[in-house]
């Protein structure tokens, strides 16, 4: 029985059930002991780890794509770099101690990255410059408004209150610190905002710099967790230093990102590259926008709440790079790749407990360029070597330049070579600054210990003039009127007017017109402008805004002689502490024998403008020893381009180049002179943005000479109006036309001149265009007008245009860079009809309106970019040039036309050589002037030429702002084109001494 027993137990327990059963219970006990376990014994762990845990969103950067020229030549790409973050780790704090505490750990940081020699990121609406006076960097309205809407917390412009909008940049620098608490109060017992100083216990630089980097934290921190990039690209040695620092840099940390590299220092190329930097705060609404991600209805400002629409994710963050300029900007939707993202759970101190959720970041496409990078080098080169030339034919050892009645020809013009002396001062090439630190050098020395007297002195004059003399301007020394005429703009400064008054205002108009014609004073300008109340007594700090005039006068001429303190961010800086001033104490210091020629060559070497090292040793030696004089030292450089055309500042110091291909409508090479070092912006140096925005020179080096700088096209556009007078039948190809040198028709009172005095006789169209002779072309621009035996302007203009536009001089020339508007001739078809009157192009117009009369008619728009790699396996994406349209005109037409141009390079004894050699070229010289400036010079061409109507390969257009004559676009063209036909070698070019030939017509 037993063993029955036994058998029907064991057969029970093996049954399924009670396996399963048993399964169960097991599991129900390891279950409730984890629970026990959990909940009783670790409960109030976990309990702790669950309010503190975290689930973030962090964002991958991704690579943007590479860009090539034509031959697949790297010209950007972007390298791994480490950055320096920070987050906002006191969320819950009161607000004021996590103001402080923040600004403390941005003071240690930042101390830590300059100590190691890199910057921060710095890319602001506002800048500082070399006087310590706040600046607006955008230079249009529209966004300064859009700025000042985020700084001020408003939704929109609209929102704005009137005050706001009115603010300078030193008010909003005051009332951002005030926000952040950046300062300190003056009455500890009174803690409001007209007690608070801003930057109050900061220098201004260090002060400045948390304000920037608390601005972008405060702009995107309704995005939880997301860091702040303090700096970029950092040392190794930086790297070190914040990770052996973190315990006392609460938030802060090293990240790995990119950085965009410029794979060529030279600066021919930012021009057309442009340059990356972190995206500002009115950036942000474009790019966003362009994204699909925002609309006007749901952009936030600076201080705005939090709401649904935030919560919606957007490409761009302040921490993106993105292009500013050029086909970085342009073509930032194909650029841009698309960032990765990692969830990551992170307890309350900021480690990470899990990663989830990963997505990989994905590289922008790389983008190929029609330009050919080596062509375009040589073209930069061979432009700025020719630049020096002309200034070493226009430069005379003279104090001050010629002076004349009327405009004198560009054979009767030349330069003092005091005036290049001057620049180096007014330029800021030299930095007046070190000449009073302790490591000053010799002629350092020297310099300021002659400036120190003058400055007093100088200063005492104009306050005693303010206050005693009140001297009409006209009335007064040069030296004295220039600083009145400074003076009163430091008064009328946009960025912290003293006197302003609405624009229209009758007696403001009368008043400055007075003062332009000198018969008023400086002080009676003041007076007027106190009684008229533009005076802005608060600027002045004065206590009482209800002063009498004499006070209030009394406030302003101590305001221009020292300055304000005032209750913000920075002083105001007076006279005693202005820098634009001393360089102007600088130039009437040389021009009195205070200070020499020599002693400012002399700085150029102590201060490494000029390395000794770059100098031949016996030259070297000789000019240490007295034996060369400061305009022969100076020449040299300039020869050698160890001083550039661009830093003299002098005319000419631009030019601009455009190569195409006529069969394609690709743009090979386009050059704009001077450009500028996109690596340093790349880099974030503030200090180099800032030299750029502030350049004093006429270089203008960020500024696209090639796309949007516009001029009269002169004699080049004698090609359009021959179209428009075959076309319209108001010639034909064998009529002619007799010039006398006059042209009276039209005005009799004010008649219209030939460039050649006597005129030409009887021309037709060939000799018109050979001979450029403006009589011809006056007489048919006025038939383009005439209707039943009446001049009509309008009508003339109005087919000028017609034919400007077939040539596509009506609107822009199709490049994927920022380009001006052209402009055709509206007031006078008979001065229009030589490029004269309205019209104005920019030298790539020129380049479209060349090619389509190279290839007979057909108009491309034109293309920098080849194609776009749409994928890592070759797909590419086409941009192949299209063709605008088709001129229609008989071939007949088109061989006067072309023989016509043909001969006006025949009679160029520098193109001879270019046709021995089998590249006849046929071109157009042009020569516009701009008032008492030099005349620009211009020349459009094509090559090679043939009368059987063979296709020309490239067509080229040069302009040289300011540079005399035409002949010497001509010469700068000839040797291009020796370069790309490989007559010659880039260095045979540039080495061979050739001087250019001045002078000649004026057409």
């Amino acid at each position: 029985m037993f063993d029955e027993i036994k058998e029907k137990f064991i057969k029970f327990i093996t049954s399924r059930s009670v396996m399963l059963a048993g399964v169960i219970i097991a599991f129900a006990c390891v279950l409730l002991a984890r629970l026990f376990y959990l909940q009783i014994i670790m409960g109030d762990y976990y309990k702790e780890t669950a309010i503190n845990e975290t689930i973030k969103d962090k964002y991958i950067p991704a690579p943007r794509g590479c860009i090539y020229d034509r031959n697949k030549n790297l010209l950007a790409h972007d390298e791994r770099a480490d950055s320096v973050t920070i987050e906002d780790v006191y969320p819950d704090m009161k607000l004021t101690e996590k103001n402080r505490k923040i600004n403390e750990t941005l003071q240690k940081t930042i101390e830590i990255i300059e100590a190691n020699n890199d910057e921060i990121d710095f890319d602001f609406d506002i800048v500082r410059d070399v006087s310590g006076k706040y600046i607006f960097k955008p230079e249009n309205e529209s966004d300064i408004l859009k700025f000042l809407r985020d700084a001020y917390g408003r939704t929109s412009v609209k929102e704005l209150k009137p005050e706001e909008k009115v603010k300078t940049a030193k008010q909003v620098v005051e009332d951002l610190c005030y926000s952040f608490s950046i300062g300190d109060y003056t009455d500890p017992q009174n803690k409001s905002r007209e007690t608070f100083e801003a930057m109050k216990g900061y220098s201004p630089e260090i002060g400045f710099k948390i304000l920037v980097i608390r601005y972008r934290m405060a702009k995107q921190g309704f995005q939880n967790y997301l860091a702040t990039t303090i700096a970029s690209k950092v040392s190794e040695e930086t790297a070190a230093a914040i990770l052996e620092s973190k315990d006392q840099l609460e938030g802060v940390d090293i990240t790995s990102s990119y950085v965009r590299m410029y794979d060529d220092d030279f600066f021919c190329f930012s021009p057309i590259l442009g340059y990356t930097g972190k995206i500002s705060v009115s950036e942000l609404d474009e790019f966003n926008k362009a994204a699909g991600d925002e609309t006007e209805d749901n952009k936030k400002g600076l201080f705005a709440k939090s709401g649904s629409d935030d919560d919606e994710e957007q490409k761009y963050d302040l921490n993106d790079i993105v292009g500013k300029s050029g086909i970085e900007k342009s073509l930032e939707s194909e650029l841009q790749g698309t960032k990765g993202k990692d969830t990551i759970h992170v307890d309350k101190t900021g480690h990470i407990l899990e990663v989830s959720d990963s997505v990989a970041p994905v590289a922008g496409h790389d983008v190929y360029l029609t330009i050919d990078k080596e062509l375009t080098k040589g073209c930069y080169k061979i432009l700025e070597k020719n630049l020096a030339t002309i200034l070493l034919d226009k430069l005379k050892d003279s104090k001050r330049g010629p002076v004349f009645d009327e405009k004198p020809s560009a054979n009767q013009m030349w330069l003092p070579i005091y005036d290049a002396y001057i620049n180096l001062f007014v330029n800021d090439i030299i930095d007046i600054s070190k000449f009073k630190n302790a490591d000053a050098q010799e002629n350092e020395k020297a310099l300021y210990a002659a400036f120190v007297p003058k400055k007093k002195e100088t200063i005492a004059a104009i306050k005693d003039e303010l206050l005693n003399k009140k001297t009409p301007k006209n009335q007064l020394p040069e030296e004295y009127q220039e600083y009145m005429d400074h003076i009163l703009d430091i008064l009328r400064d946009k960025n912290y007017p003293i006197i302003s008054a609405d624009k229209d205002d009758e007696d403001f108009v009368k008043i400055n017109k007075e003062w332009k014609a000198g018969t008023i004073s400086l002080a009676q300008y003041i007076d007027r402008a106190i009684i008229n109340e533009w005076v802005d007594a608060y600027k002045l700090d004065i206590e009482n805004l209800y002063a009498d005039s004499d006070e209030t006068y009394a406030e302003i001429v101590n305001y221009i002689v020292a300055g304000k303190e005032g209750k913000g961010a920075t002083k105001q800086y007076g006279l005693n502490n202005d820098h634009v001033f001393d360089t102007y104490l600088y130039k009437h210091m040389l021009y009195s024998d205070t200070i020499t020629p020599r002693q400012v060559c002399n700085v150029l070497l102590e201060q490494g403008i000029i390395k000794a090292e770059n100098i031949d040793p016996d030259e070297l030696t000789v000019w240490k020893n007295g034996g060369v004089s400061p305009y022969v030292f100076l020449r040299n450089r300039l020869e050698k381009l160890d001083i550039t055309p661009a830093q003299l500042g002098l005319y000419p110091c631009t030019g601009s180049m455009v190569i195409t291909d006529v069969q394609t409508g690709d743009i090979l090479a386009l050059v704009s002179y001077p450009g500028y070092d996109n690596n340093r912006l790349s880099d974030g140096d503030p200090d180099y943005l800032t030299s750029l925005l502030m350049d004093k020179s006429n270089a203008k080096p960020m500024y696209n000479h090639a796309t949007l700088e516009k001029t009269a096209p002169g004699s080049t556009f004698k090609m359009v109006t021959a179209t428009a007078g075959l076309m319209e039948n108001v010639i034909t190809t064998t009529s002619t036309i007799g010039c006398s040198g006059i042209f009276s028709k039209s005005d009799p009172q004010h008649p219209a001149k030939c460039w050649k005095a006597g005129g030409h006789g009887s021309l037709n169209v060939v000799g018109g265009i050979r001979n450029s002779c403006n009589c011809f072309f006056y007489e048919v621009g006025y038939r383009l007008g005439t209707s039943g035996n009446k001049y009509d302007k309008d009508l003339g203009c109005a087919k000028l245009a017609k034919y400007a536009g077939e040539y596509g001089l009506t609107d822009k020339s199709g490049i994927e860079i920022a380009e001006a508007e052209p402009e055709v001739a509206s007031e006078d078809a008979v001065r229009g009809a030589i490029g004269q009157d309205t019209n104005n192009y920019s030298t790539v117009g020129l380049a479209r309106y060349i090619t389509t009369v190279a290839n007979r008619g057909k108009c491309f728009d034109l293309t920098l970019v080849d194609k776009i790699a749409l994928d890592s396996y070759g797909k590419m994406k086409d941009n192949s040039a299209k063709v605008r349209n088709q001129i229609n005109m008989p071939q007949a037409y088109w061989d006067f036309i072309h023989h016509g141009m043909r001969e006006v390079v025949m009679d160029k004894p520098y193109y001879s050589e270019l046709s021995n050699k089998g590249c006849p070229v046929a071109g157009k010289t042009g020569t516009a002037e701009e008032g008492w400036n030099p005349n620009h010079s211009l020349f459009v061409c094509y090559a090679p030429y043939s009368d059987k109507n063979e296709q020309p390969k490239i067509a080229v257009a040069t302009r040289v702002a300011n540079g005399y004559t035409s002949s010497y676009a001509a010469q700068i063209t000839e040797k291009v084109l020796e370069y790309y036909f490989e007559y010659k070698t880039l260095d045979e070019i540039l080495g061979g001494g050739e001087s250019l030939v001045g002078g000649g017509r004026e057409d």
